[in-house]
């Protein structure tokens, strides 16, 4: 078994298109996927131990399970690591870390709902929650929608918002405003972008949400209000949402992978109020961590042996 650290996975220096790539291939793949709902473990408020396992249907197949743990004191405050095997013959083949995989992977994803969904010609886009996560969403849209002009609102919040602007002046399609309250945020935005890990309720009152607004709530939170008068609510996974309080009371729902296949519609017009619950499931993190192995050199990774068991009977 092979260990693959952040850096060696950072040295690779793959791009944001490929990482949309990754991750609409999987996405259309989905029906050929194990994928048993996560389980999340919360001991106390703000922390958490999610276990996310799941079995791609690729050649060869593979098969994982990754572990995200939230303390809010930690920094950075999430953690994830990867275990990848060969689901054909049952061969670990890699400890990963996964942090650049479930930041990058979660911020594809968004892009790519956004790309999938959001109404024709969206300009204006709110963004609060302006850590690893939102950047790489913004950072990966910005790369597959290198012609479109973008003005982004972000929510003041300890001067995060500076920092999150100076990492995209370079960024000549993206033109940054900030706001004080989320009401300003909502507000007038075409799209808008939760990354927040901890919201201790709805960002702001129904109001506030215009027509044709896409809302994309990265980690679930702060818009449960919007599940009973959104027209329309996709999710990446049926198993992973339909235990929301609201789940029952959708207007309409659907998984993207649907929308992407043709198989449902996703935006018919650009009135229409939609909220897209793609928290992220582990089927993307085990593509990545699959091309991330088929990347790497393996000659200079270091070996990991747990010495387990070769004889049948060993108690």
């Amino acid at each position: 078994m092979k260990l693959i650290d952040f850096e060696t996975i950072k040295g690779l220096n793959i791009t944001p298109e490929q990482c949309y790539k990754w991750t609409e291939e999987i996405i259309a793949a989905k029906e050929g996927a194990i994928l048993p709902p996560k389980i999340s473990m919360k001991p106390s408020a703000g922390v958490f131990f999610n276990v996310m396992p799941s079995i791609i249907n690729t050649t060869p197949r593979y098969s994982g399970v990754k572990l995200v743990t939230r303390f809010p004191e930690r920094v950075p405050s999430l953690d994830s690591q990867l275990l990848l095997c060969n689901a054909d013959n049952g061969e670990f083949l890699a400890l990963m870390d996964a942090n650049w995989i479930t930041t990058m992977r979660t911020g594809a994803v968004a892009a790519h709902s956004i790309k999938l969904l959001a109404k024709k010609n969206f300009s204006s886009i709110g963004m609060m929650g302006l850590g690893n996560t939102a950047r790489a969403a913004l950072m990966i849209l910005a790369s597959v929608m290198k012609d479109r002009e973008f003005n982004v609102k972000l929510l003041k919040y300890k001067g995060q918002e500076i920092d999150f602007a100076d990492r995209f002046k370079n960024y000549g399609n993206l033109h940054f405003s900030y706001v004080d309250t989320t009401e300003e945020l909502v507000k007038g935005s075409d799209v808008v972008i939760s990354a927040a890990t901890y919201l201790a309720g709805d960002v702001c009152g129904d109001e506030y949400f215009d027509e044709g607004v896409l809302v994309v709530p990265i980690h679930t939170l702060g818009f449960t209000n919007c599940d009973l008068f959104f027209d329309k609510v996709f999710a990446d996974d049926t198993g992973h949402v339909k235990h929301f309080k609201y789940f029952d009371k959708f207007k309409r729902f659907a998984e993207v992978s649907d929308v992407l296949c043709g198989k449902c519609a996703g935006r018919e017009n650009d009135r229409e109020r939609i909220l897209a619950y793609n928290i992220g499931i582990s089927i993307h993190d085990i593509n990545f961590a699959a091309h991330i192995y088929e990347l790497v050199d393996k000659s200079q990774l270091i070996d990991v042996d747990m010495h387990s068991p070769v004889e049948k009977f060993w108690i």
